[in-house]
């Protein structure tokens, strides 16, 4: 018997492989307000929709408010942890983050990952697998690129 997914053990991700993962999420007030100043941004971008409406930002279609972008990676990678993540060990590192594009209030995320290297961890039970992790919206857009180490459970030693 199995608690996790059968097929995202180290030994099952392959470098060049692309994943498009299911679940998609439209952001909502709550994720911008509620989360944003639980860390303490209280930037205008965020909050002033008087600002943002007269395009603040000086850019156009920027006259709403803003995401917060630590909530955008938080959410693409929270989508693509059914596949990445549930035989994570550990998480090692999250590196080359860049927010390519903004996210406003309404947009609906989705995440995508390509594996970039496998190799051997310094213990029999896992290995180490390097993704990238792309955010995309409802237009295509893609709003977020990072890479992300994770050491995973071999399939080998599940037992």
């Amino acid at each position: 018997m199995s608690l996790t997914g059968t097929n995202n053990y180290f030994e099952d991700f392959q470098v060049g492989q692309v994943l498009k993962h299911a679940r998609g999420k439209t952001m909502c007030e709550h994720d911008n307000v509620g989360i944003t100043l639980q860390v303490l941004n209280t930037a205008e971008g965020h909050f002033n929709e008087d600002i943002m409406q007269k395009n603040a930002m000086g850019r156009s279609g920027w006259n709403r408010r803003l995401q917060f972008g630590g909530v955008t990676i938080a959410m693409v990678i929270g989508l693509a942890m059914q596949d990445t993540g549930e035989n994570a060990l550990r998480e090692l590192a999250l590196d080359k983050i860049r927010l390519k594009s903004p996210v406003f209030h309404g947009d609906t995320l989705y995440a995508y990952t390509e594996v970039l290297q496998t190799e051997d961890a310094d213990r029999e039970d896992a290995g180490v697998v390097t993704f990238k992790h792309y955010g995309v919206n409802q237009k295509d857009e893609v709003v977020f690129e990072g890479e992300r180490r994770v050491l995973i459970k071999r399939k080998s030693h599940f037992l």
